[in-house]
């Protein structure tokens, strides 16, 4: 399968068996899911009635007072009591075989080359690291929602794009299901698209 190159008339041979793949929906769901619950902190946490400080003395006698019956200070229905049924620490974390990530990421790749929504690019990189010399680079390629991977950490493009919402930027080895969905369009260069064919094959 061939892919042109942005700009040039040059093409390359994209590898059939990552970028030619048939699109497995519910490998894709399974995948995101899971990525999407790894990156859950799972850090709340609550005191219940055992947990808050305070007397376990039982604050009055059971009759005779006209007040409703209380055994402990510590019980949900007063202030500063504990929680009834209170968060803990949790992990979110779903297990995710090698073999079925690799599925699920040639799938994506697959599915963006039939919607024509990959653009390959020999070289993609700016000058200097200004968000306005970025934008202005888009946009003359009429990219408006963007995610752009290359080989390695550009700084210069990192810099550029952080404060942009729209534009995302990412090496090989930053890539994940959830941000290949998310932008209308993914540009990538020809010298990561060999590293993918390597670590995907």
């Amino acid at each position: 399968m061939d892919l042109i190159c942005q700009g040039t008339d040059e093409s390359y041979c994209l590898s059939e068996r990552i970028f030619n793949a048939s699109f497995n929906e519910s490998l894709v769901h399974q995948i995101v899911v899971a990525y999407l619950a790894r990156k859950r902190q799972g850090s709340k946490a609550q005191k219940s009635r055992s947990e808050v400080s305070g007397s376990g003395k039982k604050p009055w006698r059971q009759k005779g007072t006209g007040r409703a019956r209380s055994g402990s200070l510590r019980s949900p229905i007063w202030r500063s009591g504990g929680v009834t049924f209170a968060a803990k620490p949790k992990k979110y974390f779903l297990k995710i075989n090698k073999k079925m990530y690799k599925g699920a990421i040639k799938s994506i790749f697959s599915e963006l080359i039939r919607q024509n929504r990959l653009f390959l690019f020999k070289n993609f990189s700016i000058e200097s690291p200004k968000t306005k010399i970025l934008l202005k680079k888009l946009k003359l390629m009429n990219f408006i929602r963007a995610l752009i991977i290359t080989d390695d950490i550009n700084k210069n493009l990192l810099f550029a794009s952080r404060n942009l919402y729209s534009i995302c930027v990412l090496d090989v080895k930053s890539i994940n299901p959830v941000s290949l969905i998310s932008y209308e369009n993914v540009l990538i260069t020809v010298s990561a698209i060999k590293k993918i064919e390597v670590m995907f094959q």
